[in-house]
This record gives C-alpha cells, sequence and structure tokens, in this order.
C-alpha cells in the first residue's frame, strides 16, 4: 500500500489536488476530517480541550466553537501547543485505523493522507512520498481574500502563523504548482499519478 502525504500552506489548492488523487482512483483520508470526529461533542479530545481552555469554547449544543478555540490559542504558542498535545495523538490514532482500513479493503490502494500541518507535526512519519501544493504566500494571500473574505490583516496573519514556504518545500519529494491556471495543475497531478511507481522506487533506493 503506497502511503502518501499531501501538504501545502493555506489556499494552496490542496484540495483541488486530493479530489483529482481521489477521481484517478485514491483512497483520501482527510486530516481536518479526523481532527472534527475526534473533537465531536462527548469524546474525551473535546473533555480535555474544555477542562484547559474553558467550559466556553463550548456551544449549547456542547459541540466545540471553533472559533472562541481559536481566539484562546491564535499568536499564543504555548496555548498551541497545549492544544496539539491533546488534539494530534487521538489524530494519529485515528488516521493509522483508517490507513488500516484501507488496506484491509483494498491491498493495493494508493492512500492520500491530506494533512496541511504535516511540517508542524508529522513530518518524519514513514511516508512513501510527499507531495507539497505550492503557491506564493502573495498568491494565497490575495486568494484568501477574495475567495474566502478574509480582511488583508487576517489573511496575512493566517499564513504568518504557518511554517514558511521553503520549511514545507525542504519536505516535498514532488511539488505541484498551483499558480498556474487550474488545467496546468491538474495535469501535473495525471502525471504525478501515472509516474507514482518510478517516484517511490526511487526514494525508497536513495533511502537504502
Amino acid at each position: 500500500m503506497p502511503l502518501l502525504a499531501l501538504t501545502g500552506g493555506i489556499a494552496s489548492g490542496k484540495s483541488t489536488i486530493s479530489r483529482r488523487l481521489s477521481h484517478r482512483g485514491a483512497v483520501v483520508v482527510d486530516a481536518d476530517a479526523i481532527v472534527r470526529d475526534v473533537q465531536r461533542p462527548g469524546s474525551p479530545v473535546l473533555a480535555a480541550l474544555a477542562d484547559d481552555f474553558g467550559g466556553d469554547i463550548l456551544r449549547e449544543d456542547g459541540s466545540l466553537d471553533r472559533a472562541a478555540l481559536a481566539g484562546r490559542t491564535f499568536g499564543d504558542a504555548a496555548a498551541v501547543e497545549r492544544m496539539n498535545a491533546i488534539v494530534h495523538p487521538a489524530v494519529r490514532e485515528e488516521s493509522a485505523r483508517r490507513f488500516a482500513e484501507a488496506v484491509t479493503a483494498d491491498p493495493a490502494a494508493v492512500v492520500v493522507y491530506d494533512v496541511p500541518l504535516l511540517a508542524e507535526a508529522r513530518a518524519d512519519d514513514p511516508w512513501d512520498l510527499i507531495v507539497v501544493a505550492h503557491a506564493p504566500a502573495e498568491t494565497r494571500r490575495r486568494r484568501l481574500i477574495e475567495l474566502r473574505g478574509f480582511t488583508e490583516q487576517e489573511a496575512t496573519a493566517r499564513i504568518a502563523a504557518q511554517v514558511t514556504d521553503d520549511e514545507r518545500l525542504a519536505l516535498a519529494d514532488v511539488v505541484v504548482d498551483t499558480a498556474v491556471p487550474l488545467a496546468d495543475t491538474l495535469s501535473q497531478v495525471d502525471r504525478l499519478w501515472q509516474e507514482l511507481p518510478r517516484l517511490i522506487a526511487e526514494k525508497k533506493a536513495a533511502r537504502r
């Protein structure tokens, strides 16, 4: 079972790549979806977050108020570290379960882990290939403003809160340029899909 990590900064076009890989036959495991699942009402993770950051991060129905939690952690490195210490182990466990589930269903499946915080949390995991969706920070800032309704200050702050492009690119086995027309990005993904066996074999050979 080839296991790929797909990462990229906010507004980098990562979802476009994951959808294309899914269309080609990959099993996509979405880290953001796992985070939502492990933080569901009644979960140990949500209880631990409320204990640490206050019960008012919960809505009346017991679900997580993500904006409230973000307000307690954004820009506060120590708070982010405490939050990650609660959330990341549960995400790691659940992602491993989903990887195993995929390979049980199809031992030849190509599994793609769509994970925004690869550089921050899981860069050293034994991925068969790391794919980075890349667009310059200014392009991503413009997308956040024009497509997601962020203010300039909000967009700049969100990009600055993540690792730098250089740090992310340093992890890449394959870089998909998402600052080009969509058709060109999709062509790169199709080429990646066709060349996966060779790329994975070359990475394994380089490790020896």
